[in-house]
């Protein structure tokens, strides 16, 4: 990831100056997390020059509850923002001033007094296929055709579970968790023949090679917020909102509304499979996909809607509200 040229809309940052230097960070451990925290501060420095060169920023790696816990799918230990609880802490408590997050790993309801301040630009929002040597024959127009008969394919995700189950109800899930470089050495261990991963992710630890498949949003839709960082900070810390508000990404920011809302709208648990894509048109209407589903694949109702991308917020909200209409009782519970 290269830090780009500020484009126009951007106004010129004005560092804080009415507080304590360093500005402490918070991130995962992660590999991808670190990565990722160090692209946002490169980009904050890109955007003011004035703080290159100076000891502006100081990294808090912070282990997390998402993290620690391996051997148990997320929603049996209460979700995906078990990927944020401790960091969001360190917020509140001011051990930190800002959070850098994979914005799919954020809940929809924040925490009390945190606020999300920016979203950066969106990687490829697409989920790719890591197959192993029993899989064979890509066939771009059936991307799930490689996988054998009965193959197990590692994933924790229930969104990509209810999605291949559905495609191809032969398959057997496992669950397989970790960071990026885990899972691909229990694929290459043999522990399963296939696995998925974000395509964001790969190119952001230069591992996009290791793709085998890139899964089209039709054939797998993504999870809402993939590909997007979001960085959160105290509600009350004006000063830092409106310093990193200058970076905020519009594409990025009304794609998110989009997703975001209508996750909300559908207030699912964290065992509940839901997808939500939303991507910008030529003619700059915003087009929203979105995806409920059972785990087993048993069923899935996948439906869009477009509008003005000033209309994000309402767009999610009502995409959101017409497919929990239209599911089954029991996909919610």
């Amino acid at each position: 990831m290269n830090a780009a040229t500020p484009p126009p809309h951007h106004r010129p940052l004005v560092p804080p100056h009415r507080r304590e230097l360093p500005l402490r960070v918070g991130t995962r451990r992660s590999p991808l997390a670190l990565v990722q925290t160090r692209f946002f501060l490169k980009l904050l420095t890109t955007f003011c020059p004035v703080l290159r060169g100076m000891d502006v920023f100081e990294e808090h790696a912070i282990n997390t509850t998402g993290d620690v816990v391996q051997d148990r799918r997320l929603a049996e230990i209460g979700g995906k923002g078990l990927f944020a609880k401790e960091i969001h802490e360190a917020l509140l408590d001011h051990r930190v001033d800002f959070a850098v997050h994979s914005l799919k790993d954020l809940e929809t309801e924040l925490p009390r007094g945190i606020v999300l301040a920016c979203t950066l630009k969106r990687e490829d929002a697409r989920d790719t296929l890591i197959l192993g040597p029993s899989c064979h024959g890509i066939d771009p127009a059936d991307p799930f055709a490689c996988l054998p008969s009965g193959a197990v394919i590692g994933t924790s995700s229930v969104r990509r579970q209810a999605q291949l189950m559905h495609a191809r109800p032969d398959l057997t899930i496992v669950s397989i968790r970790g960071n990026v470089q885990t899972r691909l050495n229990k694929l290459a261990a043999g522990e399963c023949a296939a696995s998925l991963l974000a395509l964001a992710g790969l190119r952001r630890l230069g591992m996009e090679d290791r793709a085998s498949v890139i899964l089209d949003p039709d054939a797998m839709v993504p999870s809402a917020g993939q590909g997007i960082v979001g960085i959160t900070v105290r509600e009350d810390d004006y000063e830092l909102r409106e310093m990193l508000s200058a970076i905020e990404d519009p594409e990025a920011k009304a794609v998110s509304t989009a997703e975001r809302a209508m996750l909300a709208e559908l207030d699912g648990s964290c065992r509940t499979p839901i997808g939500g894509h939303a991507r910008l048109l030529p003619n700059g209407e915003l087009h929203l996909t979105g995806l409920v589903a059972r785990a087993d694949g048993s069923f899935l109702l996948k439906r869009s809607a477009h509008g003005p991308s000033g209309e994000a917020q309402r767009i999610g909200t009502e995409l959101g509200a017409s497919l929990r209409a239209d599911c089954p009782r029991d996909v919610f519970a």
